[in-house]
């Protein structure tokens, strides 16, 4: 009643349901859901002063739960029949949700989580107190930890494209002096992520021995509160500046609390009011803001010192120094192999070894290349495409690749071997449109390797057909058909040779 009353004085004062919600630290549904009888009723703030007779009055009627003390007088015997297993279960730091949760599914329980904690808050002051108490963290050595966050600034409209993106900012605090970095992106992409880590690195002028970030995907593939799985693009990165991830519990983000409470600061101080052209004046204001601004102010945390004072005098000569070795930023992808044997990476296709069709495969992008990798071995590198296919026909079967290999170059040196007229016919075929008479030349070659052919009888042939004008497959084909690629015999001398065609010579007409 009283919680109500004092929500309707907000509302009776003109103020929104959002003004609201931040004032009574409420969630808007629930506002909303109490305000619901106002609009109603068409109701409207800013008349005169109902009185707190009349909200009594009105809530009683509108919400009679608020006021029905019988609900009570029937649930809460039925809670204490189970004092001893919820201090139990209390002791044991299982939260009142799943202690509901679990009268409910496993002693038949028949009351709401609200009632149950009504009840302990009434009964259980004690074990409730050790349950919900939190001692402070005890104080972070100098460089020794740092903690990472991404969180939403807010709609921005590109003026290049007028079109409204969503900012988000990488926000890297250092846990000892409060020293902040601030890198506004538009994509949580594993390359904005590392590339982010760099600049905050190089912003500190050194590293820290252990990194806290958020349990997002860009950085830990399987979250896990004993051995947490990391993204290869992040665990390259880890290994090559020397730190360790150490992601946060999920849910729980007092494991992060020095970024989690800079979040509305910089979204506050540094994003609201503001108006940029482009994303590159909004990361060059950030870096600006970060030393002008969040680094110099007096911190509370600090005893009323500034980030940059403590950084400076104790933080600084602890960090660790940053390798001579510039980084390379790695985009690490998985794909499935297609019976084409390419892998989808990006917006390309890249070929892999027949073998592997059908398996799920490995595949990292750094700067102009890409390497796909099966079992940690690299079994394919091309260069990176921005779009389109890369082939290695080596990755084919042989017998189905001999097409694309046996090219015309190929066909030429093959034809020199087998004599001279064989070359004359495949450098008549291949003098115009030599990618479109290919298989021709490729099959006359093959001849030479049928059974009862051979290379002779294919040279014959090839010769046979020149002379006749002929060069064709088809020609060359029906020669060696009909064993016809030995020249014709020259005639005899005689009456018989001078004798016109279709008449007998004298010896058959008198024999």
């Amino acid at each position: 009643m009283v919680d109500l009353l004092e929500l309707f004085t907000h509302w009776e004062a003109g103020r929104s349901q959002s003004q609201i919600a931040d004032s009574l630290n409420l969630d808007r549904k629930t506002v909303r859901k109490y305000t619901a009888p106002l609009v109603q009723r068409g109701l409207v703030p800013g008349g005169p002063p109902v009185g707190e007779q009349v909200w009594e009055q009105r809530i009683a009627q509108w919400f009679p739960q608020v006021v029905d003390r019988r609900l009570r007088q029937v649930t809460w015997p039925q809670i204490e029949a189970h004092r001893d297993y919820i201090v139990e279960q209390l002791g044991e730091g299982v939260t009142v949700a799943t202690i509901s949760q679990r009268l409910t599914d496993e002693h038949g329980l028949i009351a709401s989580e609200s009632s149950v904690r009504r009840w302990m808050n009434a009964n259980l002051t004690e074990q409730v107190a050790r349950h919900r108490a939190s001692p402070p963290r005890p104080p972070v050595e100098p460089g020794s930890e740092a903690q990472i966050d991404y969180g939403a600034l807010g709609s921005w409209v590109d003026p290049a494209t007028d079109r409204r993106r969503t900012l988000w900012a990488f926000v890297m605090v250092l846990a000892c002096s409060r020293l902040m970095f601030v890198h506004p992106v538009l994509r949580l992409d594993q390359t904005s992520w590392c590339a982010s880590h760099v600049l905050a690195f190089e912003y500190f002028q050194g590293c820290v021995a252990r990194l806290v970030p958020d349990n997002l995907k860009t950085g830990v593939d399987r979250p896990d509160l004993y051995d947490p799985r990391m993204n290869r693009a992040y665990a390259e990165l880890a290994s090559h500046y020397g730190v360790l991830p150490d992601p946060a519990r999920v849910r729980k983000p007092k494991d992060k609390a020095r970024v989690e409470r800079a979040m509305p600061y910089v979204r506050d101080s540094f994003w609201r009011g503001r108006t940029f052209t482009s994303l590159q004046q909004i990361q060059q204001a950030a870096v600006v803001w970060c030393d002008e601004v969040a680094n110099v102010r007096k911190h509370r945390s600090l005893d009323g010192a500034t980030p940059r004072s403590v950084f400076d005098a104790v933080e600084a000569p602890a960090l660790q120094p940053l390798p001579r070795n510039e980084f390379v930023l790695a985009t690490w992808s998985v794909g499935k192999v297609g019976v084409d044997c390419h892998l989808k990476v990006g917006p390309a296709l890249y070929s892999v070894p027949w073998r592997l069709i059908g398996q799920q495969l490995h595949a990292r992008t750094a700067g102009g290349t890409v390497q796909i990798l099966h079992e940690n071995k690299v079994v394919a590198t091309h260069i990176r495409l921005p779009r389109g296919r890369a082939t290695d026909f080596e990755h084919y079967p042989p017998e189905k690749i001999a097409f694309h290999m046996r090219n015309p170059t190929w066909c030429r040196n093959e034809a020199s071997k087998i004599g001279p007229a064989t070359a004359a016919v495949i450098d008549e075929l291949m003098e115009h449109t030599a990618i479109h008479r290919l298989r021709s030349a490729q099959g006359i070659i093959g001849l030479a390797g049928r059974p009862g052919i051979g290379p002779d009888r294919l040279e014959a042939a090839c010769a046979r057909a020149l002379a006749v004008g002929d060069p064709r497959y088809r020609t060359i084909k029906g020669i060696l058909a009909v064993h016809a690629e030995a020249p014709p015999a020259e005639p005899t001398a005689g009456a018989a040779a001078d004798t016109p065609a279709f008449l007998r010579g004298p010896e058959q007409l008198l024999g």
